[in-house]
């Protein structure tokens, strides 16, 4: 659900539930002040559940920076495996060449707009059908030139690199769609209001420290909020970059550098 959220709403709703935990634990805390007897045995509640959930914003942030590590990987195998494959094109003969090197073009072009697509979003479906098309006509043309030239090693390899592009992107799909499980999240939002209405609760006991309890909230509001951002590769703020994709796309603007054979 949170990732349907923009950057703007995803915001204003965990602030909404931080600090909003965080004002309930204060007013509690105020009316409960005159009960000195309650004072030590939150004290250690308080302080051991700040502990478990600082455990749990930890889990939770590293599944989310490992899953956008995997996803700007994906990105860097993509491009290398597509520059190989435009690379190796070169090499076969007409027509079969030139016809697949302006399907890689536009391949390329389906790779970059994947990276604004929202997972699960019709543009995205779009995308992966037109690439997945793309893909079809590009190995109808592979089986041409391995029919036309069963000994040559050009058409070989260039097989063997279009097959990695394929897998490449399906590795990248799948791993746009991999994002932390809402239980982790979940686990997050009402571990830390819960944690934060407690130290509230037993600073305003005490009858101080108010700021100091803004001052956490705050901090875990940005906590959650970056493991959440992390966890959107293409709407948040921190997003996947497609720079390798952009770099290859304009080098295939250039003349090719190689020529094929005239005739298969």
């Amino acid at each position: 659900m949170l990732f349907r959220l923009d950057s703007v709403e995803l915001a204003l709703v965990l602030v909404a539930i931080v600090f909003g935990a965080t004002g309930v634990g204060v007013i509690l805390g105020r009316r409960h002040r005159e009960h000195s007897e309650m004072r030590e045995p939150f004290a250690v509640l308080q302080g051991a559940l700040l502990g478990v959930v600082g455990l749990i914003l930890a889990f939770g942030l590293s599944l989310a920076v490992g899953r956008y590590q995997d996803r700007r990987a994906a990105v860097v195998d993509e491009a290398n495996a597509i520059g190989t494959t435009y690379l190796r094109a070169q090499m076969l003969a007409e027509p079969v060449r030139g016809r697949s090197l302006a399907l890689l073009a536009r391949y390329t072009d389906q790779s970059i707009q994947l990276g604004s697509a929202i997972p699960g979003s019709a543009k995205e479906k779009g995308i992966i059908a037109t690439r997945d098309m793309l893909q079809r006509r590009l190995w109808a043309l592979a089986g041409q030139a391995v029919a036309a030239s069963p000994v040559d090693t050009a058409p070989r390899l260039y097989v063997e690199t279009l097959n990695e592009m394929i897998d490449a992107q399906g590795v990248r799909a799948a791993g746009l769609d991999n994002r932390v499980p809402n239980e982790v999240l979940l686990l997050e939002i009402v571990g830390a209001a819960a944690a934060l209405a407690l130290l509230a609760f037993y600073l305003s006991v005490l009858g101080r420290g108010l700021l100091t309890v803004l001052l956490a909230a705050g901090l875990v509001t940005m906590l959650l909020y970056v493991s959440f951002d992390l966890d959107r590769p293409t709407r948040g703020l921190i997003t996947v970059p497609n720079k390798p994709l952009v770099t290859l796309r304009a080098s295939m603007n250039l003349p090719p550098a190689a020529s094929g054979p005239a005739q298969p």
